[in-house]
């Protein structure tokens, strides 16, 4: 049951790998809420938002695959 899960998982990461180009276009990453801090040749990037809509995402896909 677990290898069946993990074998899952690493297909969908493939999956969204294959297809980041386009997910990237949607704006995803560059959301409102995500803390950017630029100085200097600092960067520090948190996709807090980013986070919170994939998450939502899943959990939905997650709760209709387990009905």
């Amino acid at each position: 049951m677990v290898g069946r899960w993990l074998v899952a998982v690493g297909v969908l990461l493939v999956v969204i790998g294959l297809l980041w180009p386009w997910v990237h276009r949607l704006g995803l990453g560059r959301l409102p809420g995500d803390i950017v801090i630029e100085r200097g040749r600092f960067h520090f990037y948190f996709p807090i938002m980013t986070c919170l809509l994939v998450s939502a995402i899943l959990s939905v896909i997650l709760w209709l695959l387990n009905r």
